[in-house]
């Protein structure tokens, strides 16, 4: 039996078409220059192909190509977001107070650049809770915002659970107030439509291995009308606009910009495909006793499913399932024995949440890989029952 690929959360293979695209970027034959040196036709060259590529992926989320700056992924992304918005506003008032919501939920590459704002810049944190079925409802918001909040961070699509926030209803409530709405959408870009001014966003993080290309590339959406101001998180040259700084990685670059253009193109299909694969998987599962749903059963993407087994230890649970690839939690969390704090903050019990499993589907699955992984997790819970 051959291996089950079902951790598309945690990272996505790169599609051969982006490959490709990259593979001309590197060599002495192909479009190998410094996309800064404007002095001769290969920096000429390199700098449009990062432009198709901001283009590309301007296109996909309904931005002004100006409004995009790479970074190596979305956790630096965040990090640019949030440091950047709370130090520029404390080089423009030292003594202005700050207030940042966020959830109990987000990833870690938001939970903890907020811990170490409030700790070096006396931010106040408030950290929403999610109900029981892993949403963060807009009203929690709403009665949260206070005179000093400057800034709210939701992610669109939670990397565990699968939930899907209402963003465009969090930014609504927005729109008398001047805080900012930053969104972590590392689980949604390429996946489900997204547009930041459909969706009224002002800040909105990217991470190209989430959807089929390179890692070590992402890109931050920062709304140009009107301009937010971010303080530079690296510094060295002044590049994008002097938000960030480096030599950009033109291949890079290059792929995440083809796997933007793919998934305009097949996005919806893709998706529907996707779903029903996933549906197919939990009326497996569900033929397993004590099995449970862990998030809301519609308000989710259409590539997670995230469920716990009772009566089983967790650990030894993921360490049985050698042929199927899954995770019990984000993979930035997998070398921790503790049990999910998402799962955690949505009410389970340490056993259930040590027992939870997700499961992340993607352009590669098929209905073998599902009637496989179905077939391998019943035989592996019920030995393990005895």
């Amino acid at each position: 039996m051959k291996a089950l690929y079902f951790d598309y959360a945690a990272t996505t293979p790169v599609d051969p078409r982006v490959a490709e695209v990259m593979t001309a970027c590197l060599t002495l034959d192909g479009n190998f220059g410094n996309p800064a040196s404007r002095s001769h036709r290969y920096g000429w060259q390199a700098e449009q192909a990062v432009e198709t590529g901001r283009r590309q992926l301007a296109d996909l989320l309904g931005a002004d190509p100006r409004e995009i700056v790479w970074t190596s992924g979305a956790t630096e992304s965040n990090n640019l977001a949030l440091k950047g918005c709370i130090e520029a506003l404390r080089e423009a008032d030292p003594e202005r107070p700050l207030h940042i919501i966020t959830s109990a939920i987000e990833h870690k590459a938001i939970l903890d650049p907020c811990a170490w704002l409030s700790a070096h810049y006396q931010v106040d944190v408030t950290y929403l809770q999610p109900g029981s079925d892993g949403l963060i409802q807009p009203q929690q918001v709403a009665e949260a915002l206070r005179d000093d909040t400057v800034l709210v961070s939701l992610m669109v699509v939670n990397n565990e659970l699968g939930t899907v926030t209402d963003i465009a209803a969090v930014a609504a409530l927005l729109n008398d107030h001047p805080a900012c709405l930053h969104v972590d959408a590392a689980q949604a870009v390429g996946k489900m439509p997204l547009d930041v001014n459909a969706l009224g966003v002002d800040l909105l993080s990217v991470s190209a291995h989430k959807f089929y290309g390179p890692k070590g590339i992402g890109a931050l959406y920062v709304r140009r009308e009107p301009q937010l101001k971010l303080a530079a998180q690296i510094h060295g040259g002044g590049h994008e606009r002097g938000m960030r700084s480096g030599t950009l990685a033109t291949h890079q670059i290059a792929g995440l910009g083809e796997a933007a253009r793919i998934a305009a193109a097949e996005m919806d299909a893709e998706s529907e495909r996707i779903r029903a694969l996933r549906d197919r998987l939990w009326l497996g599962l569900q033929g397993i006793d004590g099995v449970q749903l862990n998030g809301h059963a519609q308000q989710r993407s259409a590539n997670h499913l995230n469920v716990s087994f009772a009566a089983v230890d967790g650990e030894i649970l993921l360490a049985s399932l050698m042929k199927v690839a899954v995770s019990s939690g984000s993979a930035c969390n997998s070398a921790t024995v503790a049990p999910s704090y998402v799962l955690k903050a949505i009410g389970l019990s340490d056993e259930l949440a040590h027992a939870g499993l997700r499961f992340s589907l993607g352009r590669f699955t098929t209905e073998e890989d599902v009637d496989a992984a179905v077939a391998e997790v019943t035989r592996v819970v019920t030995t393990l029952r005895g």
